[in-house]
């Protein structure tokens, strides 16, 4: 118990003083003055500070959602929800995820949880690859963006959703077990044994949830800092320019733009913003790989992935969605 409190405390504090810099950094002119910082600096403080405030309120309902399922889903319920039949369970996660409002970086907790409660590992990727790609919301800010047609947002929901039911059922066939890390892997299992025996009344169960939640967020809070600091990196020293000038073609434009979709890590509620201020310079084929890839993967989800899963699983879950998003692109690129 001592151990969790000293480590919760160590994580906050990490977290604090990193806010705290920042801050100073962002607001402090004879700071400025003093030490002469470069522009580039304040302008990548900036974006690492976009990026933490647009991602966190979804990260903080992932979280309770997760803790939620922790203390009031049991192992009972994930078996008579859950189709046996591969297929069914694949298609079930994926209609799912798409009603379910969720970015990228809110719904690996709740995949995690999901997951240690019993869930085959590809219904969970089901449901990680369409939660952020095709909810409501995303599907609505994809029309605003586009000048209210329907087009773009109407592929980007059936293309997207046919895509993530494909990469599920591949991974259904190359995985059976859960695929988490060690220490969560003893953790699904003693997760059994606790919904046989959980029979808490609701104040101490409101309770448990709230402390779980606290638990989820101190693991993943740290790999979003992270994952938010490179993303940031990457928009701030990496000029765009340098990728553009590569995608002289379908295909080259099609790769470029999965690139920038990885590595800008934007939120999924607002991507399509971002995407949209490309089409004078790419072809539509491109624009959808971009609201398709960066949803299902990028840098931040990568690193907070990784945080819950083997590293092996990961990566080649990585190297899937790359091949198929881009090949399925290829494919219906001419009916666009």
């Amino acid at each position: 118990m001592h151990t969790n409190v000293r480590s919760y405390l160590i994580d906050l504090l990490g977290i604090v003083l990193i806010c705290v810099s920042l801050y100073i950094i962002s607001v402090s002119s004879s700071l400025q003055e003093t030490f002469q910082l470069p522009a580039s600096l304040y302008n990548m403080n900036i974006i690492f500070l976009s990026i933490i405030i647009e991602a966190l309120p979804f990260v903080l309902i992932g979280v309770l959602i997760a803790g939620g399922i922790q203390i009031f889903i049991t192992e009972h319920h994930i078996k008579r929800l859950i189709p046996k039949n591969r297929m069914l369970a694949v298609v079930m996660s994926c209609v799912v995820g798409a009603l379910f409002p969720a970015c990228e970086c809110g719904i690996v907790p709740i995949v995690r949880r999901l997951v240690a409660k019993g869930v085959p590992i590809y219904a969970g990727i089901g449901f990680l690859l369409t939660g952020p790609l095709i909810n409501p919301i995303v599907i609505l800010s994809t029309y605003m963006a586009f000048g209210n047609d329907w087009r773009m947002a109407l592929y980007r929901m059936f293309i997207g959703f046919f895509i993530a039911v494909i990469i599920a059922f591949i991974i259904s066939i190359l995985y059976r077990s859960h695929q988490l890390k060690q220490q969560y892997a003893i953790q699904a299992n003693s997760l059994i044994q606790i919904d046989r025996v959980n029979r808490q009344p609701l104040k101490e169960k409101i309770f448990n949830m709230l402390t779980h939640s606290i638990d989820e967020f101190f693991d993943m809070g740290k790999y979003l800092f992270i994952g938010a600091l490179l993303a940031a990196y990457v928009q701030t020293y990496i000029a765009s320019e340098s990728f553009l000038m590569l995608g002289n073609g379908v295909a080259s434009s099609t790769f470029i733009m999965m690139g920038l979709a990885y590595f800008l890590s934007l939120c999924s509620e607002a991507d399509a913003f971002i995407g949209a201020s490309f089409s004078n310079l790419f072809p539509p084929t491109a624009i959808l790989a971009f609201l398709i890839y960066g949803p299902m993967i990028d840098l931040k989800n990568t690193l907070m992935l990784l945080s819950v899963f083997r590293a092996k699983f990961v990566f080649v879950l990585l190297f899937i969605i790359t091949i198929i998003v881009f090949g399925m692109l290829m494919i219906v690129n001419r009916f666009i």
